[in-house]
């Protein structure tokens, strides 16, 4: 028996939105609860903060800290190395995982629950993919390096300049000799550059295929998080980490070191802001 013009029809009319129901789009985070997640980020990286400036003997009282100089606050403060606060492998993790917990949380509180398991799978991406292994990668890939600095930046082509019997001379007059001194340690520097990008790249890789097999595993649902371009965003401490063991006899690790702490801030965000996707 057919059944025509009945309600029994219209239940059951494809994308009747009762019979066949659509899943809506979720309404898009609002800034202010993006600014909360940031936030609460931010606040989950503070304590570790605290503890490695109060092991470093810097003072945690308010009052203290609003009457010293910025340039000497703990977060600012990079020499001397044994009185200030160095961003090394340990560190590096401590901070990431203080931040991916605060942004969950945040994410938590202001987003809606159904997105909960979206954040948790979130968080070993980032401490995983973004965070741990990229950071352990870099890390010993600069320790690496640094032993073996002379004998990699030996290997190294060299300009040789005599003075008077080359077209350098002609182009640089006077300057040629400075000018080939200049790009001879840019030439040594090579290995340093590419052995940096290529343990970063190579950490990034493994930490995501690592974390989508986990997550596969504990949610029993296909997890192929492919790497994003904001994925490299805290990658910037990778880099700083490398710099500074690769320039521990200078304070230029040291002072770029000091990005570290906002740039692990990422990691916390993007956990914060991870959502199903309908």
């Amino acid at each position: 028996m057919i059944i025509q013009n009945s309600a029994y029809n219209n239940y059951f009319r494809p994308g009747n939105i009762y019979g066949n129901k659509k899943q809506e789009e979720q309404t898009p985070l609002t800034q202010k609860q993006k600014r909360i997640i940031l936030a609460s980020s931010a606040m989950g990286v503070a304590p570790v903060l605290a503890v490695l400036a109060a092991r470093k003997g810097f003072s945690l009282n308010p009052a203290r800290i609003i009457k010293t100089p910025v340039k000497d606050w703990a977060i600012f403060k990079y020499a001397p190395k044994d009185k200030s606060i160095q961003f090394e492998t340990a560190e590096n993790m401590a901070i990431a995982l203080g931040s991916v917990l605060g942004g969950f949380i945040g994410g938590a509180i202001v987003d809606d629950k159904s997105n909960l398991k979206a954040k948790k799978r979130e968080i070993l991406n980032q401490l995983l993919g973004n965070a741990i292994v990229p950071i352990a990668c870099v890390g010993g890939g600069a320790a690496f390096y640094a032993k073996h600095q002379d004998k990699i930046e030996g290997f190294m082509p060299q300009i040789k300049n005599k003075s008077g019997n080359t077209i350098l001379d002609k182009v640089f007059k006077n300057n040629s000799k400075q000018v080939v001194s200049v790009l001879n340690k840019i030439l040594k520097k090579i290995p340093n550059v590419a052995g940096t990008f290529g343990f970063l790249g190579i950490g990034v890789y493994i930490g995501n295929r690592v974390s989508n097999f986990i997550n596969n595993k504990i949610y029993h649902k296909k997890v192929d998080r492919k790497v994003k371009v904001s994925d490299f965003a805290p990658h910037v401490d990778d880099l700083c980490l490398a710099a500074s063991m690769m320039n521990k006899e200078s304070c230029f690790g040291s002072v770029i070191g000091r990005i570290i702490p906002l740039a692990l801030l990422v990691p916390g965000y993007q956990t914060g802001i991870a959502r199903e996707k309908k």
